[in-house]
């Protein structure tokens, strides 16, 4: 391993290189070290590898594809798997979200959605509007636009926040509502805060409200009940577009293809990434709504209606992959397995945990879960990576976000290896 070569994002490289974790082979829910142990992957790779790893019908597709067409310019050309995909992905969103944009990555999609709300405010004759509003802990990806309506300090304190953004506050709210099972019944009314923006600022300075449905990277936080479709209401109200970060809440993670369709709140324009392809190939794609895609097609000043692409933008091979992730996320009914008896094992055998002395916390939805902890002397923010080191030499991999661990196993999961999971964990937590 070359020390030097290769700088590794979101990584403390100088101690990660004193004592590294590297990863050899994968197979369904198992990782396979350099060293030879298994370990079992309870974070999809990073929300990604919903299907389980090495999906031969997807690697399959790719190889086939690559052997016919391995790639085509997207910029005034076109391969008609991209339109067939885009086509069948359609049918999976909830309406009015009938239109497409492929990137090849959640930033990138991210990026993509946000310029697509201010292009729609000037064909409605309202430049102006083009203040974004985020939220606190909210994950957008890594490029200007998303640390700048994300809301995770790290990520922006070094780079600076470049456009004209507020944030709401999370809707963490331990004191009311720790040990919630799904969504927790305390803080609808927080939602008004997002009244008092509007009013601060002025409705007709704002272009957008971005959020994650559920926040990932920053905590695993859900939002109390109504707390979305209030959201929804005061954007329909003041005219102000809600963009759907759903790179983590989609493809069957919440028991539904969409956070969208779960909670019955549609967006007006909402990305996905990571899992559409199960990781296997970067891909992305932002879904826009009938009357956006309208807007812009109707009103475009040049024969080029959006400014705007990636050279890999529906690259052959990840239209591929994502066909043949879709096939498999419908074929063996992956998109609702999590509303159903795996994710009621998953809730029940998280919250287990709940009488550790250091558990302060066990949240979930469909399969996603986090256990927050608290023990006294510990440095803020800690707790997270000690229980990740441990637990990947126990054989489990979780993510350490602060003083939280998060999870988001494959959705082919079963109750027998969530309970391996659990006993896992509650080793590494008990001897923490």
């Amino acid at each position: 391993m070359n020390s030097n070569a290769f700088w590794m994002p979101f990584t403390p490289n100088r101690s990660f290189l004193d004592k590294p974790r590297m990863v050899a082979s994968a197979q369904g829910l198992y990782l396979t070290t350099d060293d030879g142990r298994q370990i079992i992957d309870a974070t999809a790779g990073l929300w990604c590898s919903n299907l389980g790893h090495c999906r031969p019908e997807i690697a399959d597709a790719v190889h086939r594809q690559l052997k016919t067409l391995d790639y085509t310019s997207i910029f005034n050309f076109g391969h008609q798997l991209a339109f067939d995909y885009a086509q069948r992905l359609t049918a999976v969103t909830p309406d009015p979200l009938n239109h497409v944009f492929f990137g090849n990555s959640g930033s990138e999609a991210v990026e993509t959605a946000m310029k697509l709300a201010l292009q729609y405010w000037q064909t409605q004759g309202k430049s102006q509007k083009t203040r974004f509003i985020g939220r606190e802990k909210g994950y957008h990806g890594v490029n200007f636009g998303g640390i700048s309506v994300g809301g995770i300090t790290p990520n922006f304190s070094t780079f600076g926040q470049w456009l004209p953004v507020d944030h709401l506050g999370h809707t963490l709210d331990l004191e009311r509502n720790a040990f919630s099972r799904g969504l927790p019944m305390h803080g609808v009314e927080m939602a008004e805060e997002l009244e008092h923006l509007l009013s601060l600022h002025g409705p007709d300075t704002i272009a957008a409200v971005i959020i994650e449905p559920i926040a990932g990277a920053g905590g695993v936080i859900l939002p109390p009940e109504g707390y979305l479709p209030r959201i929804r209401d005061i954007c329909t109200q003041h005219d102000v577009l809600l963009i759907f970060d759903e790179v983590i809440t989609g493809w069957g993670r919440l028991g539904s293809p969409f956070a969208a369709i779960e909670f019955g709140v549609v967006p007006d324009l909402m990305t996905s990434a990571k899992g559409i392809s199960n990781a296997t190939i970067p891909l992305s794609a932002v879904f826009i709504s009938d009357q956006i895609y309208g807007a812009c097609m109707e009103n475009a000043k040049g024969p080029v209606e959006f400014y705007h692409g990636y050279t890999y933008s529906a690259h052959p091979a990840a239209c591929a992959a994502g066909m043949a992730a879709l096939d498999l996320y419908e074929n063996e009914d992956l998109l609702t397995r999590a509303s159903g008896p795996v994710g009621q094992h998953w809730e029940d055998a998280l919250h287990s945990l709940a009488d550790i002395k250091s558990v302060i916390d066990v949240r979930n939805y469909g399969l996603i879960g986090a256990i927050e902890l608290s023990k006294p002397g510990a440095a803020p923010g800690s707790l997270g990576p000690v229980a990740q080191a441990l637990a990947w030499e126990e054989g489990l991999m979780l993510r350490g976000i602060g003083d939280t661990i998060a999870m988001s196993p494959p959705l082919i999961i079963t109750p027998e290896e969530i309970d391996a999971v659990v006993k896992i964990l509650q080793r590494v937590i008990t001897s923490m």
